[in-house]
């Protein structure tokens, strides 16, 4: 009942943003110039690279080292360190006919056991715009494509673009990176902006997730021997963004199926998961604040396995966080951030958890105090340094971390990064 609840919700909102925003007038060009700090989604992203002539290509390069105290992080980090964090992506945008972009990206991502450097297709796809004028716009994009919630999961592996080496862990799980980035889908999408009332956009897709690595496995299923299988899923997430630029909203749903394809001799029935997250999303933007908060009810469900522990599993996780980003000059940023999670909002501490499972308490939470700075050292160069405090180990990544009850409630991370684009 709560999961058909969270989804009458979601589309309720998505239908009514777009009838919405289609029936505004609108008074300057949706292509008008936006901010770094407001830069959210794919099609924002490249809009801001374009330039003349028919083909362009654009490229990102950037390496951490990461240092904790215990625990590890994309690899070996609670020893010496490591330089396990490394980003090479390419891509290339063309526009073969006015109303028709065509888009991709390969992407050479290590990021610990759960990740290696060989590159993938992070994103493909064709847009085409049905309806377009100079205020407002109505489009289908079809191919691999960014899932669209939150404000920065569109572009997260571009270090320029996400306000921190680390985004919040919290909404942003890089554990399990592969599902929530990228899926196959068909996607529609509107926008339309009006010089007082702002901008209004809209984007609904229908899509087939990517389950198929094992970070993704050993966070819904453990280590069993059988493997998951996408479902048909559902995406949406409608933007309100101010005409001054300087506040955003957004509504983010998702309703993930996933099936379960049990090994041979396993006693357990073909089940199935639903994972029904619904995300609220604020940032207010001075010339030097930048304000930014999330809210995240992420509740999941099991059902047919044939196994009472298992299909009496269901729970609501909930995650927020707050941040502050102070720009001294265009070249200097600090930033400051409280990041919250909790696997089950109705088992906080994780000690019910730790009662029926034997797991850490500390793994159903993680509290995270962060403290960050950005040098620009050019438009193309950019370095970053920032430590976290953390009480929990709620988004520790399994693989990385194999024995849970070796590790640690509280630990240190320190990371440094450097990013090249062109």
């Amino acid at each position: 009942m709560k999961n058909y609840c969270y989804l009458q919700i979601i589309k309720r909102f998505l239908v009514l943003m777009t009838l919405w925003s289609f029936s505004v007038q609108a008074q300057y060009p949706v292509d008008a110039p936006k901010s770094q700090a407001t830069l959210g989604s794919t099609t924002e992203w490249f809009r801001s690279m374009q330039s003349s002539g028919d083909l362009q290509i654009h490229g990102f390069a950037s390496q951490a080292f990461i240092k904790t105290t215990d625990n590890d992080v994309f690899g070996n980090s609670s020893g010496d360190g490591n330089f396990g964090f490394t980003e090479i992506g390419l891509n290339a945008l063309m526009r073969p006919l006015p109303r028709l972009q065509l888009s991709a990206q390969g992407l050479s991502r290590r990021a610990g056991e759960g990740t290696s450097a060989t590159p993938r297709l992070d994103f493909a796809f064709a847009d085409y715009r049905l309806f377009s004028q100079e205020t407002k716009q109505f489009g289908i994009r079809v191919g691999r494509l960014k899932n669209p919630f939150g404000f920065y999961n569109d572009t997260r592996d571009v270090a320029f673009t996400r306000p921190s080496i680390l985004l919040p862990q919290s909404i942003y799980f890089d554990r399990t990176r592969n599902l929530a980035l990228s899926s196959d889908q068909v996607q529609f999408y509107g926008e339309t902006s009006h010089l007082k009332y702002g901008t209004f956009s809209t984007q609904f897709g229908i899509n087939r997730p990517i389950v198929d690595d094992k970070d993704t496995a050993l966070s819904f299923v453990r280590n069993r021997p059988g493997s998951l299988s996408p479902k048909p899923t559902f995406i949406g997430r409608g933007i309100y963004e101010s005409s001054n630029n300087r506040f955003r909203m957004a509504l983010s749903g998702i309703w993930l199926n996933m099936a379960y394809d049990p090994a041979p001799g396993e006693n357990l029935g073909s089940g199935s998961i639903q994972f029904t997250p619904l995300y609220l999303s604020a940032q207010y933007n001075t010339e030097r604040w930048s304000l930014t908060s999330e809210y995240a009810l992420r509740h999941i469900e099991y059902r047919n396995f044939n196994n009472q522990m298992l299909d009496s599993l269901h729970f609501t996780g909930e995650s927020f966080y707050f941040q502050g980003v102070y720009r001294f000059n265009p070249k200097l940023e600090v930033l400051l951030r409280y990041d919250v999670l909790f696997s089950d909002r109705k088992d906080r501490d994780g000690k019910e958890w730790a009662a029926k499972t034997g797991a850490p308490a500390h793994s159903r939470f993680a509290r995270d105090i962060t403290a960050g700075m950005t040098w620009n050292v050019t438009p193309a160069f950019m370095l970053r340094a920032e430590y976290h405090r953390v009480n929990g180990t709620g988004w520790l990544s399994p693989l990385d971390n194999p024995v849970s009850a070796s590790t640690s409630q509280h630990w240190n991370l320190f990371a440094v990064q450097a990013s090249y684009r062109f």
